[in-house]
């Protein structure tokens, strides 16, 4: 027996498998999130569409779903946010928010579509606490025409059709890439409206803001873990045999016509 069998036996917690022919998948997981709750987090895996998920609810009721299409080498992230009926909110209000996926953010699908889970009632924590980055969403993002810059855009942010946020940044890079640049509209900036204050200073429900919102991914397989073996003659060799998880937080900066849009945005 190889020596790397009784490493695979004894230290992984989720294992790769060969299933062959594997086109889509889903993983349950319990997480601990940073205010010390449990929750499930749902992944999802499709090798088909080259694209992966992540689901859970927050403490407070929010719904996170986080997308990852690879193919197109773009991420989403959908907040669903429990409304506040007493001050005239609706029952909850969707934000999503756009950008670009770098390169060995996360793992391909065919190896998220191939992970298992030796031990379902485990809690969670991630192996690697990655650091807080910080997006100015300054630019809005068209619904009906997002199609050509993801497929994935029009189910995930079809609720939040009038706040959908991306960067500058981003816009300039898909457009040299050809994508249409009406799906593109730049917000108004502080420097073109001097009075424009962050929401948790601004006292008038119905005056524009800067909103903030953050949230975090506790736990989601960031990298595959590869272990040697050595065969009978002596020679050397690598296979997938695991993954590594990590945790990251996104805190997003953008505009609000109304402070009625971002009341979790207050001072306390």
């Amino acid at each position: 027996m190889l020596a790397s069998s009784w490493i695979l036996t004894r230290l992984c917690a989720l294992v790769l498998v060969v299933a062959v022919g594997l086109r889509a998948s889903e993983l349950r997981v319990r997480v601990r999130l940073s205010d010390g709750l449990v929750t499930e987090e749902v992944l999802e895996a499709d090798s088909e569409r080259d694209s992966i998920s992540v689901e859970f609810k927050q403490g407070d009721g929010t719904l996170i779903t986080f997308v990852a299409d690879l193919k197109q080498e773009v991420k989403i992230f959908r907040a669903l946010i429990l409304g506040e009926l007493e001050r005239g909110q609706s029952q909850y209000q969707a934000l999503c928010f756009i950008s670009r996926l770098s390169r060995n953010e996360i793992i391909p699908s065919e190896s998220m579509a191939r992970l298992r889970q030796k031990n379902p009632q485990a809690i969670r924590l991630a192996e690697e606490r990655r650091g807080l980055e910080q997006l100015t969403m300054n630019v809005a993002v068209n619904l009906s025409r997002a199609l050509h810059l993801s497929s994935h855009i029009h189910n995930m942010c079809s609720e939040a059709c009038e706040a959908i946020y991306t960067r500058e940044s981003d816009v300039k890079h898909w457009l040299e890439k050809g994508v249409d640049g009406s799906i593109f509209e730049v917000l108004p900036q502080s420097t073109e409206m001097p009075n424009l204050q962050a929401c948790h200073s601004t006292k008038d429900l119905w005056q524009p803001c800067l909103c903030t919102y953050s949230l975090r991914l506790e736990w989601y397989p960031c990298l595959l873990k590869y272990c040697r073996s050595r065969e009978s003659t002596g020679k050397g060799s690598t296979y997938k045999c695991g993954i590594k998880s990590c945790s990251k937080g996104y805190h997003f900066d953008y505009y609000v016509p109304q402070k009625q849009l971002c009341l979790w945005d207050e001072e306390t």
